[in-house]
C-alpha cells in the first residue's frame, strides 16, 4: 500500500529559501497517489519566524538573515550542525491528526536521545524534546490541503551562540542544549541514519527509499 512507503532524501547542506520553496511546490502538486517523503538536511545560519512570531522575541539577529515562514510557533535558530528533518506526509492518507504526528516526532526523537544515554521529555505546552530544562529539539508544521510541511530541528554538534539572540519559540528564560555536550560520541550522519528508523516506525512506513 502506498500509505506504508516513504522516500527519504538526504539534502545535504541547502538554504532555507529553496527548502521552503520546494515544500511548498512539493505539496501543491501532490495527489493521493503521491509517495510521502522525509527530507534530512541542514541549514547556513537563518532566523525563522513562524506565522504569529511576535518581532519582541528576535532580540539582535546582527547579520543572520531573518525569514518570516508559513510553519507554526515562533522564531528559532537554524545553522550548520544541526539536523533538520522535513516531513511531507499525507495525513488523511495516514489517518493522522496534527497532534499525532507531533507526538510521534516527539517520541523517535527520545528513542533516538535514550540510545545515546540521554533522558529527554516533552511538554504540554510547547512542542519539542527537552533534556531536563533546556531545549534540545524544536517542531513547527504547516498542515495544507490535509499535508505536512517542515518538521524538526534537532540540535547536534553547532554553535548555540545565535540562539541568544531570540527568544527561543518565544520564551524569554529558555536556554537550548545539544548532543554532543551530553554524548562526545555524537555524530551527525549515524544520528540521521538511526533517526531514519525510528521514525519509518513510528509513523507506520514498512518500506523506505533513500536517496
Amino acid at each position: 500500500m502506498i500509505a506504508n512507503q516513504v522516500i527519504i532524501r538526504m539534502l545535504g547542506l541547502k538554504d532555507y529559501l529553496s527548502a521552503w520553496q520546494a515544500m511548498r511546490q512539493f505539496t501543491d502538486a501532490r495527489n493521493e497517489n503521491t509517495v510521502d517523503e522525509i527530507w534530512l538536511l541542514e541549514h547556513p545560519p537563518v532566523f525563522t519566524q513562524g506565522q504569529n512570531g511576535k518581532p519582541e522575541h528576535l532580540l539582535s539577529p546582527h547579520n543572520i538573515p531573518v525569514i518570516r515562514t508559513d510553519r507554526g510557533g515562533q522564531v528559532t535558530y537554524h545553522g550548520p550542525g544541526q539536523l533538520i528533518i522535513y516531513t511531507l506526509i499525507d495525513l488523511k492518507r495516514k489517518k493522522f491528526h496534527v497532534r499525532n504526528i507531533i507526538n510521534l516526532l516527539e517520541r523517535s526523537i527520545m528513542q533516538l536521545l535514550a540510545s545515546y544515554h540521554i533522558q529527554a521529555k516533552t511538554k504540554c505546552e510547547a512542542p519539542g524534546v527537552y533534556v531536563e530544562d533546556k531545549k534540545i529539539c524544536s517542531i513547527g508544521l504547516r498542515i495544507r490541503r490535509g499535508c505536512s510541511f517542515h518538521g524538526l530541528a534537532l540540535n547536534i554538534n553547532m554553535d548555540l551562540n545565535p540562539f541568544l539572540s531570540i527568544h527561543p519559540c518565544g520564551f524569554p528564560q529558555l536556554k537550548m542544549t545539544q548532543m554532543i555536550e551530553l554524548n562526545k560520541t555524537a555524530d551527525s550522519l549515524v544520528i540521521g541514519k538511526k533517526l531514519i528508523e525510528h521514525l519509518t516506525t513510528n509513523l507506520g512506513y514498512t518500506s523506505h527509499l533513500i536517496l
